[in-house]
């Protein structure tokens, strides 16, 4: 039977790691379905490095389609979910919907897979607490305010949890989400 992974992004999410996670994920052969506050085309954008920036720059990026809404939803069917970063974790971390998804995954043991910003939803649902986690280095400060140890891994599993920093993070992030999923 095929895995199947739920996608969470929104307006403002990285362009590159939706489009490489559910590439991936269909390449494998499992079904992977994008959740958004509402069902519709979404605007995503392109963070990368300039020279002579103290931080990363945004620039339009693809749109995908979300297949489904938060509320549509359900930890029981499916394997695992994908927070992914961009801006979209900044409002998407204040979806009371969003946040108790990403805890029934937990509290069932599912896979609970976070990149870049997306461990800025994961802090709000309560799961950094005592975990070993990475993300991109400016989200630092919040995994250690609440109760997690950042490590500067390009990917760590703890438990149930893979943490990757950036889309630069992805050769390190799914050779140890396939390894979970296997």
């Amino acid at each position: 039977m095929s895995k199947k992974i739920l996608v969470i992004t929104g307006d403002a999410g990285e362009s590159y790691e939706t489009l490489y996670a559910i590439h991936r994920f269909k390449e494998a052969g499992f079904t992977a379905q994008i959740a958004a506050p509402s069902k519709r085309r979404l605007h995503l954008v392109i963070h990368d490095f300039e020279p002579g920036w103290d931080t990363y720059k945004e620039s339009p990026g693809y749109k995908v389609t979300s297949d489904l809404t938060f509320d549509e939803a359900s930890a029981s069917h499916y394997d695992a979910i994908l927070l992914l970063g961009g801006r979209a974790p900044e409002y998407l971390r204040h979806d009371e919907t969003l946040i108790k998804l990403v805890q029934e995954f937990d509290t069932a043991g599912k896979w609970v897979f976070s990149i870049c910003h997306g461990i800025q939803i994961l802090i709000a649902a309560g799961l950094s607490k005592g975990r070993k986690l990475t993300c991109y280095e400016h989200v630092r400060f919040e995994v250690e305010a609440t109760g997690g140890t950042y490590c500067k891994d390009e990917a760590i599993r703890d438990g149930n949890i893979v943490s990757a920093q950036t889309w630069e993070s992805h050769p390190e992030f799914y050779r140890e989400v396939f390894k979970c999923l296997s």
